[in-house]
């Protein structure tokens, strides 16, 4: 991920003119000036600058096959949330690979995302797999979970209606004290988003166990399976609630075709 959860899921329902977006993140924040349009437009700064940084760098949607692989299976899933989440109807999903072999996968509302190729080649992701991981990202951006965290921390220090905006995003990224601060609920936005992710992508026709595997093979390539990160639930322990969200839910009587590995 090229930022923590922080950055992926930031929040955008819509471009901002370049003015607007100016005006906004030089005035002081409070509950009334964090809107969703004013995270969108820094959101949409964001992806700008990375896509254009990778492209530069010729690490951009290098392999077409894996560029297709990807937005065939998100398609099918972008049709289910734009039934599930209506207020979602009109966003312009935009969804791009890299080889960046730092990066992992990362999702901002409105639609944008970003995922590593070699992490799905690491983790030797199948399509159902694949799915999951696309669905837990668009879940943080269809719950809205970036402009949550900027409402906690303007709730936790009234002092940010005199700062500008721009110095709250910083800090959410850079504060140790702060960061501290958000991470329960940060950790509660990760256990949420793959809850409603995995719903989502059942719903989208995908088998729920199948699904599940994904966290399977997450707990299985992690150093510290057991142990809960600065901003992630244990991989052990999304294992375990996905394994048993699924078995709550019947199995589909169709799914989309394919499940096969990304590298043979």
């Amino acid at each position: 991920m090229w930022q923590p959860m922080r950055a992926l899921c930031l929040l955008m329902l819509g471009l901002l003119t370049s003015a607007s977006a100016g005006a906004q993140v030089a005035a002081g924040v409070n509950a009334e000036a964090v809107t969703q349009q004013l995270v969108a437009g820094r959101a949409a700064e964001l992806y700008a600058e990375r896509l254009a940084a990778l492209r530069a760098a010729h690490a951009l949607d290098v392999h077409g096959a894996v560029l297709e692989r990807v937005r065939r299976i998100a398609g099918g899933l972008i049709a289910q949330a734009r039934r599930d989440y209506p207020d979602s109807a009109d966003w312009a999903w935009e969804l791009h690979v890299t080889t960046d072999e730092e990066h992992l996968a990362d999702g901002m509302a409105g639609g944008k995302m970003l995922l590593g190729e070699a992490y799905l080649e690491r983790l030797e992701i199948a399509d159902a797999e694949l799915a999951m991981l696309l669905a837990h990202e668009m879940a943080h951006a269809l719950l809205r979970h970036n402009l949550l965290e900027y409402q906690l921390a303007l709730r936790l220090d009234r002092g940010w209606a005199r700062r500008p905006f721009l110095a709250l995003e910083e800090a959410v990224e850079s504060d140790s004290a702060l960061i501290a601060k958000l991470a329960p609920q940060g950790l509660a936005q990760e256990a949420e988003a793959d809850r409603e992710g995995l719903l989502l992508a059942w719903r989208a026709g995908w088998p729920a166990a199948r699904l599940a595997n994904y966290f399977k093979k997450l707990a299985r390539g992690s150093g510290l399976p057991n142990f809960d990160s600065a901003t992630h639930p244990s991989p052990a322990s999304r294992w375990a609630a996905a394994r048993a969200l699924a078995a709550t839910l019947p199995a589909g009587a169709a799914w989309p075709d394919g499940d096969g590995r990304l590298f043979p």
